[in-house]
């Protein structure tokens, strides 16, 4: 079971560190304002869209997990990617995550999003334990098939990735209930 989070329990980015601590930190911080956000609703709550969307934070759970797994296990590591993604038929149902979000209850959700998180941050130790650090390449290429990701990309990429979703958290949250963020 996942600990309550708030907006006190996030820990904010060190004004002062290097790189790598300081990308994990911003990564760190929107994972725990997405925590926030679903923090406490039900099932039926985490269902809820907004008028003009069929976005639901359910669904905005399961994506992101899905990306964890993707850029950190897929991309950077050359894994592949953790269940239940591996055995999904991606050509037949490119949006399953979203569509079968709805299904799983807030524990089922939160677990997996923990789960990804804490797998991603293994392949992001990983690769920071090698003499390349935050430039330590991908093991998996750009779909052209002639560049390799950094890690310094990626975590970039993924504090972009999150920064974009919690805005949409944001929205779908206070649709349900009123709460409202930063």
């Amino acid at each position: 079971m996942s600990v309550r989070m708030d907006a006190a329990s996030r820990t904010d980015p060190p004004l002062q560190a290097d790189e790598a601590t300081t990308l994990r930190a911003f990564l760190d911080y929107h994972r725990d304002t997405l925590r926030w956000k679903v923090d406490g609703l039900t099932q039926e709550q985490l269902a809820a869209t907004t008028a003009s969307s069929t976005m639901t934070l359910a669904g905005l759970l399961k994506h992101l997990a899905l990306v964890e797994s993707n850029w950190f296990e897929v991309v950077l590591a050359g894994e592949k990617l953790m269940p239940p993604f591996a055995t999904v038929d991606w050509k037949e149902d490119p949006d399953w995550e979203w569509r079968t979000a709805t299904d799983d209850t807030p524990e089922e959700l939160m677990a997996l999003f923990d789960d990804a998180v804490a797998r991603a941050d293994r392949a992001i130790d990983a690769a920071l334990a090698r003499p390349t650090g935050i430039e330590t390449p991908s093991a998996r290429t750009t779909r052209s098939g002639d560049q390799h990701f950094s890690l310094r990309w990626i975590l970039l990429h993924m504090i972009e990735e999150y920064a974009r979703h919690n805005g949409h958290a944001d929205l779908l949250r206070e649709s349900i209930d009123g709460q409202t963020g930063e």
